[in-house]
């Protein structure tokens, strides 16, 4: 029987929980590093291919994040798309945090 640590609920609510401080961090992140002269356009590339290899990592050593039967392949593709997912959920609740409601 497995413990509540190795749910794969519980996986699925930590990676998810993870990824949504990622992908909230990942823009201040790319921006710090990539804000240049000529460089400026890359930001947004560059957080998103940074939140989808932080999304495999997460969902290949998390693999309840793609159900409880998935192979860690699966669970790696999964992640990969939960983290672009809330990289693009980070970008409107950091646009949200630093503008508010009425910069919007």
């Amino acid at each position: 029987m497995a413990d509540a640590h190795s749910a794969p609920g519980f996986q699925r609510l930590v990676a998810v929980v993870l990824l949504l401080g990622a992908g909230i961090l990942s823009l201040p992140v790319a921006a710090l590093a990539l804000d240049g002269e000529g460089t400026e356009n890359l930001i947004l590339p560059a957080q998103l291919v940074g939140m989808a290899v932080v999304g495999a990592v997460v969902g290949y050593l998390l693999p309840g994040l793609a159900g409880a039967s998935a192979s860690k392949r699966r669970s790696a593709w999964v992640g990969v798309a939960v983290g672009l997912l809330l990289a693009l959920v980070g970008v409107v609740v950091l646009f949200l945090l630093l503008n508010g409601l009425e910069g919007a």
